[in-house]
């Protein structure tokens, strides 16, 4: 057999990864770090780390104060920002849809918050029989939805404030006989979410159908997104919910911040 011969490290890539290493260090420094600390906790050597700030202070991805202090320059916020801006939620979670899907059979839902409404703006189905309503581009109340919930849950994470969201949107629709309408319910249900991870929907949308959810963190305390495991009641029944759970949570943990 032949063997492989690793590629030697280039000087290039060297300066590279010292930049990239820089760049990680200066994050976690809000106040700024002075060369002293960066070159201490790095393990680089002072003229090394100089020339590196100097070549990331040009490009702007670097910044130092009158008193020395080194910070992330605003660069680095303009293309963070930037490409969260222009973030496509479809291209980044389907990998995780088609993950749970291939696990579970089941039809797998990426949705988002939009005033009382969550709204899905990506969907695979189950090769299994299930007729939803759900369509990509479509709405449901989100109180009623195991996606709603887990993005109502962290946007709205007291009660003070999921109250007032309810002032705001309310009074609460009855989808189904088992759609949560009292507003007390409805906090109590968010905190348990924010305890154990996931939101369900136990046929508070649709009759017959019940539902999980996880949110999805990128770039911040407030959800950008939630995914969600929709079926039959029989097919998820609540012995099999902290399992598939466990999945969910797994997946939506993969692509949280980067």
């Amino acid at each position: 057999m032949m063997r492989t011969v690793a590629e030697p490290i280039t000087p290039t890539v060297e300066s590279v990864d010292r930049a990239l290493r820089l760049l990680q260090e200066l994050a976690q420094h809000g106040s700024g770090a002075t060369l002293s600390d960066l070159a201490s906790s790095t393990g680089l050597p002072k003229s090394s780390l100089h020339r590196t700030l100097g070549a990331l202070q040009e490009r702007g991805f670097a910044m130092q104060r009158d008193d020395g202090h080194y910070l992330l320059g605003p660069e680095t916020l303009r293309l963070a920002f930037g490409f969260h801006d222009r973030l496509d939620l479809r291209v980044l979670l389907r990998p995780a849809l088609e993950r749970l899907r291939a696990s579970v059979n089941e039809t797998v839902h990426v949705g988002v918050l939009d005033g009382a409404s969550v709204v899905y703006v990506d969907k695979l189905e189950s090769t299994r029989s299930l007729s939803l309503t759900s369509t990509i581009g479509g709405r449901n109340p989100a109180h009623t939805t195991a996606v709603g919930k887990a993005l109502l849950a962290w946007t709205y994470p007291t009660e003070m404030a999921i109250a007032g969201w309810i002032d705001r949107y309310g009074p609460l629709v009855r989808r189904t006989p088992k759609t949560i309408v009292e507003p007390g319910g409805l906090a109590r249900e968010l905190a348990r979410i924010r305890s154990e991870g996931f939101a369900k929907d136990l046929e508070e949308s649709e009759p017959g159908v019940r539902c999980i959810a996880a949110a999805v963190f990128y770039g911040g305390a407030t959800p950008t997104a939630a995914i969600s495991i929709s079926a039959p009641r029989e097919r998820l029944p609540h012995g099999a919910m902290s399992g598939a759970a466990a999945l969910l949570i797994r997946e939506t943990s993969g692509v949280a911040d980067p």
